[in-house]
């Protein structure tokens, strides 16, 4: 059977079969615990569940593709601009230092990335895609236009490459890419799921599902833009985590079609006009070192477990 199909149609089969059995896998995991210990109680199989895991397998087999030229763009730009001796300097050093490195540059640039999605309006009709959904759960957060995606992962890319954790100048710099995309993504799945756990002091460190939900808020509020540091919200005032409260509504405001190829074409229609989160920033901004000071002062109180009011 084999000798019937190309390489390139074998190697797809093979994704698909990998990302089935690790879709497997996160349910297994995530379904009994957002049964268990729900924030806002859902149906397991809810409203949009196959648009969303149509968007699983767009969301890990096409993003790669896209960028494989803007990153090799990318690197050759480094090698062209950075002084060999740094990036020499950082080849030396061990794999679980530049790992550390990688993962805080990966998530400033990610930061930036995703902020802008916000704040600009072409961005925000791609990045709209993520935020229509109405029910959030673990499998929310592979629910992304491909462009969106795409931009975002890059741009987490830029510091790390241009600290040369990304070129070919060693044995492991290949790898630092790899153990950060893979750390995100799983990460992302856990700050997406309907999980009413919280860290307490530690959510100052890392993220929590408590903290991503409040940006997914159908009231916008334009904050915690990291994925997996919420210190860098707090660095760029833009942190904010009540002690308590869950959000009660997500979603947008503008209408978004359900089917997944409405969706992957809505974005690109000049008819198209999203109102959300980038019209309501000017507002927010006006306001945002008032409310990140508040959101600071409640989380110094200290954290527990919500009552459940949806």
């Amino acid at each position: 059977m084999e000798q019937l199909l190309s390489p390139q149609v074998q190697q797809f089969l093979r994704d698909v079969f990998r990302l089935s059995v690790w879709l497997t896998i996160l349910t297994v995991i995530f379904v009994p615990l957002e049964r268990l210990f729900a924030v806002h109680p859902q149906k397991i199989v809810r409203r949009q569940i196959v648009t969303d895991l149509g968007y699983y397998f767009l969301s890990s087999l096409l993003p790669a593709v896209l960028l494989s030229y803007p990153i090799a763009l990318l690197a050759w730009s480094v090698h062209q601009t950075i002084p060999e001796t740094f990036l020499q300097t950082m080849v030396t050093l061990p794999l679980w230092a530049k790992t550390v490195i990688g993962l805080v540059a990966t998530e400033v640039g990610y930061y930036w990335g995703h902020r802008l999605s916000h704040e600009i309006p072409f961005l925000w009709k791609f990045h709209a895609i993520h935020h229509s959904a109405e029910q959030i759960d673990y499998l929310v957060n592979t629910r992304a236009h491909p462009i969106d995606m795409v931009f975002g992962r890059f741009c987490g890319f830029i510091p790390l490459y241009v600290l040369g954790l990304g070129g070919p100048t060693g044995a492991n710099e290949s790898l630092v890419p790899v153990i950060v995309t893979l750390i995100g993504t799983v990460w992302g799945f856990f700050i997406h799921a309907n999980l009413w756990w919280r860290f307490g002091p530690l959510e100052w460190l890392i993220s929590t599902p408590a903290f991503h939900h409040w940006h997914h808020t159908k009231t916008p509020i334009n904050r915690n833009y990291a994925s997996t540091l919420p210190w860098i919200d707090i660095l760029f005032g833009t942190f904010y985590l009540p002690r308590r409260e869950f959000p009660t509504a997500y979603g947008i405001k503008a209408k978004i079609p359900d089917s997944l190829v409405d969706q992957l074409f809505y974005p690109l229609e000049r008819s198209t006009s999203v109102s959300a989160s980038p019209q309501a920033a000017t507002t927010d901004a006006a306001n945002s070192s008032a409310s990140h000071k508040e959101g600071a002062m409640e989380m110094a109180a200290g954290t527990e477990s919500p009552s459940t009011s949806d």
